[in-house]
């Protein structure tokens, strides 16, 4: 059945809102925390945030009704300061002191997961995206068999990435010779990855990267 995108959005509200702690259950305000780099070097990430929170505070301005009750929704905002100690932190404010129902998060490893570290912690429901899967899943030593319980992530994975990339590179004639600058930080790390990232798929296509190593 097709649904708006208001609905869906009341819908994750209403999901967290049955997923979440007691606490939650006993005040008339349901509270969404969302973390992202408001400042710091990883600040564009996060520029049209405060934006697409005043387009959700409208999506809510009625309130949700879950079990016959309706609710207000409440959006907390925090800064991760392009940090990832301090994304934990501000995590752990959400969660035992604004008593979020749910986290919201985005904006590169360093933020994304030190907040769904937290989460998966104190059992509470989290969404990060804005990093592809595999530095968010693996950069935080998930295990495939078992995955996350309280954690989850919507974005496209390095394979997108590198589809895109060698589509391109094939569509030329080049002499298969292929630079790669990876920063030393969850992504680049990830990038250059042996296993998950560039290499072994450049590899096999017949590419030679050449990587100095992290910068």
């Amino acid at each position: 059945m097709a649904i708006t995108r208001r609905e869906l959005i009341q819908s994750v509200a209403a999901a967290a809102l049955v997923g979440a702690s007691g606490v939650s259950f006993a005040a008339d305000t349901i509270k969404i925390g969302y973390v992202s780099p408001q400042t710091g070097p990883l600040a564009p990430f996060g520029e049209a945030d405060k934006w697409v929170i005043e387009q959700m505070k409208g999506a809510f301005k009625d309130g949700v009704t879950v079990g016959g009750k309706k609710y207000a929704v409440e959006i907390v905002l925090k800064d991760s300061q392009s940090n990832p100690n301090r994304a934990g932190e501000v995590a752990n404010d959400l969660i035992l002191k604004d008593k979020v129902a749910m986290i919201l998060t985005a904006g590169t490893p360093e933020t994304a997961n030190p907040v769904s570290d937290a989460c998966e912690l104190n059992q509470l429901p989290c969404i990060s995206s804005v990093v592809p899967w595999q530095p968010w899943f693996f950069g935080r030593k998930g295990d495939p068999a078992k995955g996350f319980k309280w954690t989850y992530h919507i974005f496209w994975g390095l394979e997108d990435v590198i589809t895109n990339f060698t589509n391109g590179w094939n569509s030329v004639k080049t002499n298969k010779k292929v630079g790669g600058l990876f920063p030393n930080d969850g992504d680049g790390n990830a990038w250059g990855d042996k296993e998950i990232g560039f290499p072994k798929p450049l590899s096999t296509q017949g590419y030679t990267l050449t990587d100095p190593g992290r910068f």
